[in-house]
């Protein structure tokens, strides 16, 4: 009977163990995924770093058209949008625009938006100088914020390409990467992992 019992233990933890590693498995194909897409230059993902004003050419005279999207994944409860839907801007020219975004849970709640460009073969030629992409964005029950996203478009842009598209997809950020990314920028976060001011 021991031996038996033994071995029920040993499938249970065994059937355990491998339920946690597939969990951890899917938990970083998102981020494993960005990661290659940066890399590779595919899907038109984007750099999330700064590009920096002093990297600017000259403004050239050709304009393009850039049209803004916006959406939220599975389990994220916020109201998330472009404040305008497109605008037209010259090649070089640094430009402005806002995400609006609305927490509609009554707790805090973090998110983490990913960039993508399309054609995908444009987005090494659009910069973002500022963009609450960089960043994990908090926002209180029911709170609500503009986020602005300022950049310019290269004027070395393919002469074919007259649109690009930007968007965003806003993920939930899990409470313990918050209290992580919280310690290793030094700031506290409370019991229940959300940001301290």
């Amino acid at each position: 009977m021991s031996k038996r019992n033994n071995r029920q233990r040993r499938q249970i933890a065994l059937l355990l163990l491998l339920a946690g590693g597939m969990f951890g498995f899917a938990f970083a194909l998102v981020p494993l995924y960005n990661v290659f897409c940066e890399i590779m230059g595919l899907n038109g993902r984007t750099s999330g770093q700064a590009a920096s004003v002093e990297q600017i050419a000259e403004i050239s005279d050709r304009e393009v058209t850039i049209q803004f999207s916006a959406q939220v994944a599975r389990g994220m409860p916020w109201e998330f949008r472009p404040t305008e839907n497109q605008m037209r801007v010259r090649l070089g020219e640094v430009n402005t625009t806002e995400y609006y975004a609305r927490n509609r849970a009554s707790d805090t709640v973090t998110g983490q938006a990913v960039p993508s460009v399309a054609p995908g073969l444009a987005a090494p030629y659009l910069h973002k100088i500022e963009c609450f992409c960089f960043t994990q964005q908090h926002l209180d029950g029911n709170a609500e914020i503009d986020m602005p996203v300022q950049f310019y478009v290269d004027p070395d842009l393919p002469e074919d390409v007259g649109t690009l598209s930007l968007s965003y997809t806003m993920f939930r950020v899990p409470d313990a990467a918050v209290v992580v990314s919280k310690a290793v920028a030094g700031m506290p976060a409370d019991h229940d992992g959300h940001p301290q001011p």
